[in-house]
């Protein structure tokens, strides 16, 4: 009967989990507001990159999982940008307390990328992230075409391709509307 009473309760959780990711496929990025490092409020619902493809990662200063693929990332970041035009949008998730730590820290390292401020995990919450890292990649018109959770090194570079291959895909169906 436990053995029953456990399969159940897997099964149900893979339906769910299956759901919700079929849920978040294609669909836009939902409205939440959240801050710049300069303080000042941004509708989520308009991140973009000028129609081009653009990533979404969530994380925080205290994750070093996180803190380990966005050096990745940012180690890259230029070449990245050069072939695809990528747009690279981190989300701190940090709260309030913390969130003050944010600026010094992404400056401190370098990084290149867009970063914004979840202080209450509104947007974390809406996007159904559990845990940081957590990474969506948006096509051109802000619809989320893939996503993906935690970090292992080399992550980075399934990242890229996956892009390459949404560049590539836009560029085939730009090609048919064409003809």
């Amino acid at each position: 009967m436990r053995i029953f009473r456990f399969m159940t309760m897997v099964f149900i959780s893979l339906v769910l989990l299956f759901s919700i990711s079929l849920s978040l496929e294609n669909k836009h990025i939902p409205s939440a507001l959240i801050k710049n490092l300069q303080g000042e409020t941004i509708d989520t619902q308009t991140l973009n990159n000028d129609g081009k493809p653009f990533i979404i990662n969530f994380w925080a200063t205290w994750c070093k999982p996180c803190i380990t693929e966005l050096t990745s990332i940012h180690d890259v970041y230029i070449d990245w940008q050069d072939e695809t035009g990528v747009k690279m949008i981190a989300i701190s998730i940090d709260d309030s307390r913390n969130s003050k730590r944010v600026a010094p820290f992404v400056n401190g390292r370098g990084w290149e990328f867009e970063v914004y401020l979840d202080e209450n995990s509104d947007f974390k919450r809406i996007m159904n992230v559990t845990n940081p890292p957590y990474t969506f990649l948006c096509d051109g018109d802000g619809n989320i075409v893939w996503e993906h959770s935690g970090y292992a090194p080399g992550d980075e570079h399934n990242l890229i391709q996956k892009v390459r291959e949404l560049i590539e895909a836009s560029e085939d169906q730009e090609t048919e509307d064409s003809e």
